[in-house]
């Protein structure tokens, strides 16, 4: 994709994103900012914050798990590089502990794919897969929505026992929606 297709990508996206429900009567957020190829997510994440929601970003730990800060904007980033993975982009304020993602209302979730049930293929680190224990734990039960390319929506994706689906995806095209998060 050139950087014009994936700037329109992005703001097709989070179009898309700002029309859910969900996102529209949310207070809190929890997020992540996009890096390399997967769709652009700061024009989202700036319409949510001009919208008045707090928006959380995860900060990864040394064990794979994250901590979250709060979004500011674009400069309230830094890139950090985490060992000999690619950088990432995290918020550079104060540190609000793993468990600040339980009092999201909807939480965005990357991924590199979700099939037919809901299901997400994550980038198998498991910082994800520990969020939703820690969600399910917590008795938190926000709407969990990833964030995709169309041609990444697919048939079928390999599960783990402990994977959980989720409620809606959200492509540059549409919503697809797996099932309604409790109240």
């Amino acid at each position: 994709m050139t950087a014009d297709d994936l700037r329109e990508t992005s703001a097709a996206l989070a179009g898309r994103a700002l029309e859910l429900p969900e996102l529209a009567r949310a207070g809190t957020v929890a997020a992540y900012v996009s890096v390399g190829s997967e769709p652009g997510t700061l024009a989202l994440l700036d319409a949510l914050r001009a919208r008045g929601v707090r928006v959380l970003l995860p900060v990864l730990l040394a064990d794979n798990d994250l901590d979250w800060g709060r979004y500011e904007g674009e400069g309230s980033l830094g890139r950090v590089r985490h060992g000999g993975r690619m950088a990432l982009f995290e918020p550079t304020g104060e540190r609000l502990g793993p468990d600040a993602v339980t009092t999201a209302d909807a939480v965005l979730l990357p991924g590199l794919a979700v099939d037919a049930r809901g299901m997400r293929l994550g980038r198998g680190g498991g910082s994800y897969d520990r969020v939703l224990a820690r969600l399910e734990r917590a008795g938190a039960h926000p709407a969990l929505v990833v964030l995709l390319y169309d041609s990444e929506v697919v048939e079928r994706v390999p599960e783990e026992p402990h994977d959980r689906p989720v409620h809606a995806v959200v492509t540059p095209s549409g919503v697809r929606r797996f099932r309604q998060p409790a109240d």
